[in-house]
């Protein structure tokens, strides 16, 4: 016997009409009489008895019933078990923070390439609360973070540092120093990114957050718009050094002090790591992250 017959003889057990269950299960009416006469063949008896427009289950039918029924429900087990492991094995779900810069992304998805060749890849991009939130509770596989601090319940890789500079319009004074110095913040208007993690980063290393000596005259989470609007000559606003800039943007370190983020590669803590996760920890550890930020 074979699944599909079991398939067409549950169908039209439930139905109690050939005609239904074969139009329910696809095929052709004549199809699924020779598939449940094949059953009854081999089992050596009939499974329904067909009265004019009626057709019942005999007492063979009903025994057989309760049988088919748990193969046909440990057959469908077993496919689902099969396609759940075959997709771990072959899909993983990576979330990355908004301010990755996209040459440092990209050089570890070729370098996860070359580890994983047949590896399906999705990212997930959002901000560094967000993204942690789906980490710890399963919705991704993986994440790229810049926390200044990790709970119990994640394990980050140290990947690399990245300064902060100050971006500004052309034209501001800070374009006659060549670099700016934490003080000379005070009193500037400020174009703030929401959600946006560096305050943490100050807070790490004992250092005020500069939002208290700036005037924060804007707020949004678009960084097309923060960096547009700094463009405009509507404010200053710090940024990491390798996030892509638009034209029109100057950019000095900050110094005195200088202040930086860390950039890891973080699971989630007791979470048995599957193949893809292994080989995305594999790729990070081997990529040269100081050559991609040296060519920015």
């Amino acid at each position: 016997m074979e699944l599909h017959e079991i398939r067409y003889f549950l169908a039209a057990c439930e139905t109690l009409n050939f005609t239904r269950a074969a139009s329910d299960c696809g095929v052709a009416v004549p199809s699924l009489t020779r598939a449940i006469k094949k059953l009854e063949d081999e089992l050596g008896g009939q499974l329904f008895r067909r009265e004019r427009r009626l057709t019942h289950l005999t007492d063979l039918g009903r025994l057989m019933q309760r049988h088919f029924q748990t193969l046909h429900e440990a057959a469908e087990t077993a496919k689902s078990e099969a396609a759940e492991y075959v997709s771990s094995n072959t899909k993983l779900k990576l979330g990355v923070i908004s301010t990755m810069s996209s040459a440092h992304l990209v050089a570890f998805l070729k370098k996860l390439r070359g580890h994983a060749p047949g590896l399906d890849l999705e990212i997930w991009e959002s901000h560094c609360a967000d993204i942690a939130e789906a980490l710890h509770q399963g919705d991704i596989d993986i994440a790229i973070l810049t926390l200044p601090d990790y709970s119990e319940d994640f394990r980050p890789v140290e990947l690399f540092r990245e300064p902060y500079q100050v971006a500004f319009a052309r034209g501001h004074r800070f374009g006659n120093l060549p670099e700016v110095p934490l003080r000379e913040l005070e009193g500037e208007d400020y174009v703030k990114r929401l959600h946006c993690e560096f305050p943490s980063n100050f807070s790490k290393l004992g250092i005020a957050k500069p939002y208290h000596a700036v005037r924060t005259r804007y707020s949004t989470e678009r960084e097309d718009w923060v960096q547009t609007m700094v463009a405009a000559g509507l404010g200053i606003t710090l940024m990491p050094k390798f996030l892509p800039v638009i034209a029109d943007l100057e950019l000095r370190d900050l110094v005195e002090p200088e202040v930086y983020r860390t950039v890891s590669i973080v699971t989630k803590a007791g979470r048995k790591h599957s193949p893809p996760v292994l080989k995305a920890l594999e790729a990070a550890r081997a990529m040269e992250w100081e050559s991609v930020g040296a060519g920015l």
